[in-house]
């Protein structure tokens, strides 16, 4: 995204693609040389993040009560400083052991929050500031969730 001006549809669709990305990623990872906890770990963030894409693609169904704060229009001259480190985090990601399979997506997901966060701190309408308000929520029990999981698994 390097233009000024966008819709809150393109920052939810990009979102969701990037849960998609690392789905893919992690699916990946966990097909290679990794050690059995590792490989589960992995696994378990690669559907964690499907679950994550349907979520935010659902918000594009006929029936959503969101359509009007989809298509907000927005300024935004930052330009979004969080979509390098995104695309940089699951690169760094250490497969060696549970833990750094954890910090890697916990880092991904603070990240999230803060791009939600950012916007709804921006947003022009109140419709807007919910809506990402609600978002950067959302993340905020995602990164509870998946230390609490994946926590258990180690634990095991």
């Amino acid at each position: 995204m390097t233009m000024r001006f966008h819709q809150v549809r393109e920052l939810v669709h990009w979102a969701a693609s990037y849960h998609q990305r690392l789905a893919e990623h992690y699916t990946q990872c966990a097909s290679g040389n990794v050690n059995e906890r590792v490989r589960i770990a992995l696994e378990y963030l690669a559907s964690h993040e499907r679950t994550l894409q349907a979520n935010l693609e659902g918000y594009f169904t006929d029936g959503s009560n969101h359509r009007a704060v989809l298509d907000t229009w927005f300024d935004d001259p930052a330009d979004f400083p969080h979509l390098p480190i995104l695309d940089q985090l699951p690169d760094c990601m250490d497969c060696s052991n549970v833990q750094d399979v954890l910090d890697t997506a916990l880092s991904t997901h603070k990240t999230l929050q803060h791009l939600y966060q950012h916007r709804a701190d921006r947003a022009s309408i109140e419709e807007e500031r919910e809506f990402f308000t609600a978002l950067a929520a959302g993340h905020d029990g995602e990164v509870r969730r998946l230390a609490r999981d994946i926590q258990r698994l180690e634990d095991y």
